[in-house]
């Protein structure tokens, strides 16, 4: 039996193994998938693990998707393009590292109707999935991305992957069509990101990617002054299908019985 796990610290949050163990049962695939709480001096381990094909692949989140790089052995040009890697497996002896939250947060924003073609885009954070979405916005038009992150630093290290990319410090607002969460804040429910939700206006669309809890701070107080708010179920699932996809070369069905069941959570 194939074994696959989701690897992050925290990990409790995540769907992952309920999502991918559902399209397994329905593919009538011999494999379970799994997710393990992991400090940063295990990846090394785990890859080898995929090396040994005791593990045939794993998805990487929160906080390994760029320490995860110097054990594998190819990068697919998002991932490099990226430096973010969620998805590893085992290629004709190479370990592979890719990455579907671009493709993920694409689909997941033409899933809502939402067109970022000469749209201003505003991302909250530099972690492991920001250069994914500035990538995507960039690849869907976006007219401008800013980006603002509690460190300046790690910012700074972001705009030389991304030259149009503007900065902005931590707290401050600009003017947005679509403002993204990339960071974790709002994994517990009473975590605030420090932004003027009334300088930004209404009618505007506020996205996390957390899906778990389903309304964080930010897109309950974003909805107070009368945005759109999308959390990051969708995008999870999309990127999910295509992780998926890689693995076992099946594209699984997306459709409102499997919606549903996440939202049973």
């Amino acid at each position: 039996m194939k074994k696959f796990l989701v690897v992050g610290n925290p990990i409790n949050h995540s769907l992952s193994p309920k999502l991918h163990n559902y399209w397994i049962h329905q593919n009538k695939l011999k494999a379970v998938y799994e997710k393990k709480q992991v400090e940063e001096e295990k990846i090394k381990e785990i890859i080898r693990e995929i090396k040994e094909e005791k593990i045939s692949g794993i998805n990487v989140t929160v906080p390994f998707k760029q320490s995860v790089i110097p054990f594998l052995s190819f990068l697919t040009p998002v991932a490099k393009k990226t430096n973010s890697v969620n998805t590893v497996y085992k290629k004709e002896n190479q370990i592979i590292g890719d990455n579907t939250d671009v493709i993920g947060f694409k689909s997941a924003v033409k899933f809502i109707n939402f067109d970022v073609k000469y749209k201003k885009a505003l991302v909250l954070g530099a972690g492991g999935v920001a250069p994914s979405i500035i990538l995507a916005l960039e690849e869907m038009g976006a007219s401008e991305i800013t980006l603002s992150n509690r460190t300046q630093e790690k910012a700074e290290s972001l705009r030389k992957n991304f030259n149009k990319l503007k900065l902005i410090s931590w707290g401050k607002t600009v003017e947005a069509d679509i403002i993204i969460n990339t960071t974790s804040l709002g994994l517990n429910r009473e975590d605030k990101i420090k932004i003027d939700y009334n300088k930004i206006g209404s009618n505007k669309l506020f996205y996390d990617l957390i899906y778990n809890p389903t309304q964080t701070k930010f897109l309950s107080e974003a909805k107070k002054v009368n945005n759109q708010t999308e959390n990051g179920k969708i995008m999870f699932i999309y990127q999910a299908q295509q992780a998926f996809k890689i693995w076992h070369n099946i594209e699984p069905k997306i459709d409102d019985n499997l919606i549903k069941l996440l939202d049973n959570d």
